[in-house]
């Protein structure tokens, strides 16, 4: 076993036509409440937006999944986040957003990156997950999302 089998780092960024206020609230919200998985099904996120918060999957009746705690956030510039997430086995992740405004909208860099066991599978999902929740960031903060959420 290799470090670069122990590792993961990930960087994705995306270009939103929206103010940093709303980007960084769009982002909160598709990392918590309003989290889906490829299906478009809910995946029951809550986030607790505070250092400490926690940010897990709650299935009702006492089921669920921590994902991590809020180890950093600053509005709108900065949250970052830390914790097992999806790995259910031995490994630390660390997923930092960093918010920047620019003439005509916000740059938004996503960075994952985790230690450990990192199962074979999640490496190669990882990265369409990540691409997922920045295009239904985008997608809040489109002129017409208010009518494609109703």
């Amino acid at each position: 076993m290799t470090l670069n089998d122990l590792t993961l780092d990930i960087t994705q960024s995306i270009d939103v036509k929206a103010d940093i206020g709303d980007v960084f609230r769009s982002a909160l919200h598709r990392l918590g409440e309003g989290s889906t998985n490829a299906q478009g099904e809910s995946m029951q996120m809550l986030l607790e937006q505070w250092p400490g918060g926690r940010w897990f999957r709650d299935r009702g009746n006492g089921v669920g999944h921590l994902w991590g705690h809020v180890q950093v956030i600053k509005p709108p510039v900065l949250l970052e986040l830390s914790g097992p997430m999806f790995m259910s086995y031995p490994a630390l992740n660390h997923l930092e957003l960093k918010f920047e405004q620019r003439p005509g909208g916000t740059h938004l860099d996503l960075r994952h990156r985790a230690i450990g066991f990192i199962d074979p599978a999640h490496r190669e999902g990882v990265t369409t997950g990540w691409r997922n929740i920045l295009e239904g960031i985008a997608k809040d903060c489109s002129p017409h999302a208010d009518a494609q959420r109703t």
